[in-house]
């Protein structure tokens, strides 16, 4: 059976109704990444993803208690999965008793586990009956997130299908980024790069009496879309590096965080004609500029320094730390948070691979049509890898709506994170993190740069987080909307930051 297509009804609700799900890889092979990263990728979801989805195993949590659910065969198996989902794994034997045969046909007990991982905190917030084969709740996650979902048992009474709401927040965005520190500022700078005027917020203590801080740069993903907070055009409230900005000043930290060419009020200055002609080197060269302003600010103590990268940003970190990327003020320490682990051309043709494999499963494609366009695309990287343009025609296959430039993709491609990893001074204090919940890179994949980084002799802290999305949001949905939700920032991202602040800087 084709698997339906997740709909998207007005506001942030949205609603499936999926009656067996898909196969669930649980190799750690890539899945294909929503829009709003390098490229959009069209997904189709298993139902358990829609709701709780993840990669790997997820530790014991606590169930809330909450409403009793009705004796109906329905209201049966909705309180067992419920309690189930608090204490993962939910063991084979179990899943197999409680699911439909036609279900498990196309999910096994492993793949669901694995779907489910990131699940926790689980609070009851109502039940209605409708019926005796059908039940809905409303249950939250963490605290924060909220689903209704809907449980349809077949004449055996056994889980033959589900429907699933995820419900809006109350919160507005910006409620959720944590407060700066008492007596911090966050200060509008520029400074020049390139002959471009950058942009910027300079975060340190307000009185200028104060002592020297230690202080971090931060640099932001996804090319040149994502402005100083972390935000773009698309996604104008994911708020990452505002987040992580005032952690650190909590921490006694200063940071900068900047307006990268092409977005926020640094725009594209004097490539506005020409955009195109910008490339990696213009970016290592901001990197660069940023660093030299942050290390020669009076409050700021240059022998701790410190840069974080999220996402893309995790490249441009480690070449900023390697030397890499020119003279630059020496880093002590280095945060790759969910950072990009293998070159991006191999990325983008991983997503488009599994994304037409899943049009082919849904009779989108056949599977002959499916080849021809990875024969294609296949010959466009080469293409651009060895030339820097792909071939006639195709260059829209790489076009990453206004995510960077084409010469900044090709160039970057020449790098593999791990590789550029292994080239930190040794002993470089290092903080890299991965979760069961980030819908874009799986902790499988991260686990290449620490990898690398074992090269160097990195004094690595390599932190698993338990549902947490890729901006780094207390969140399981996998769905790249959410990261505008107003959900809180990880808690156990939190502590680990402030662990490593306190040994390394």
């Amino acid at each position: 059976m084709a698997l339906p297509k997740l709909a998207f009804p007005g506001g942030r609700a949205r609603t499936t109704t999926i009656y067996y799900p898909a196969p669930v890889t649980t190799t750690g092979r890539p899945r294909p990444r929503s829009a709003g990263w390098r490229r959009p990728v069209l997904v189709a979801v298993a139902v358990v993803g829609l709701l709780l989805a993840g990669c790997g195993s997820s530790p014991p949590s606590s169930v809330a208690p909450g409403p009793a659910f009705p004796g109906t065969p329905a209201g049966v198996q909705a309180q067992w999965l419920f309690q189930a989902m608090g204490r993962l794994p939910i063991p084979a034997a179990a899943i197999r008793a409680h699911f439909a045969p036609a279900f498990l046909a196309n999910a096994s007990p492993s793949a669901i586990n694995a779907r489910l991982a990131g699940a926790g905190q689980l609070g009851l917030v109502s039940v209605s009956s409708k019926g005796p084969n059908v039940v809905a709740f409303v249950m939250s996650v963490r605290g924060a997130q909220r689903f209704r979902i809907g449980v349809t048992v077949d004449a055996r009474g056994l889980i033959g299908g589900f429907q699933g709401q995820e419900l809006p927040p109350t919160a507005s965005p910006a409620s959720m980024i944590p407060a700066l520190a008492p007596g911090w500022v966050a200060q509008p700078v520029t400074f020049e790069a390139g002959g471009v005027t950058v942009y910027g917020t300079y975060t340190h203590p307000g009185s200028a009496a104060a002592r020297t801080v230690p202080a971090a740069l931060l640099l932001a993903g996804s090319g040149s879309a994502t402005d100083r907070n972390g935000n773009s055009p698309a996604q104008p409230d994911q708020n990452t590096l505002a987040a992580v900005a005032s952690w650190l000043s909590a921490d006694g930290v200063a940071s900068l965080r900047y307006d990268k060419l092409g977005s926020g009020q640094t725009g594209w200055g004097r490539y506005a004609a020409h955009p195109d002609q910008a490339g990696l080197g213009t970016y290592e060269q901001e990197a660069v500029a940023a660093l030299d302003f942050l290390a020669a600010q009076p409050q700021v103590d240059r022998a701790r320094l410190a840069v974080f990268g999220h996402s893309e940003g995790g490249i441009y970190a480690l070449l900023l730390a390697s030397g890499l990327a020119g003279p630059a003020p020496k880093v002590r320490a280095v945060g790759l948070l969910e950072p990009v682990p293998v070159r991006f051309l191999d990325l983008i043709e991983q997503d488009s691979t599994a994304s037409l494999t899943l049009e082919v499963q849904n009779g989108q494609l056949t599977a002959a049509q499916a080849r021809s366009a990875e024969q294609a695309l296949s010959r466009a990287i080469a293409s651009l890898r060895r030339t820097g343009t792909p071939p006639s025609g195709l260059a829209g296959t790489f076009n990453r709506d206004g995510e960077g430039t084409l010469l900044e993709l090709a160039q970057i491609d020449h790098y593999d994170p791990a590789t550029v990893a292994a080239k930190l001074p040794a002993h470089t204090a290092v903080l890299l993190t991965c979760s069961n919940a980030d819908d874009r890179f799986g902790c499988a994949e991260v686990d290449r740069v620490a990898a690398g980084l074992s090269l160097a002799s990195a004094r690595l802290d390599y932190v698993h987080l338990d549902g947490v999305d890729h901006v780094l949001k207390e969140d399981i949905s996998r769905q790249t909307a959410d990261y505008n939700q107003s959900l809180p920032f990880s808690a156990q991202l939190r502590a680990a930051l402030k662990t490593f602040l306190a040994s390394n800087l």
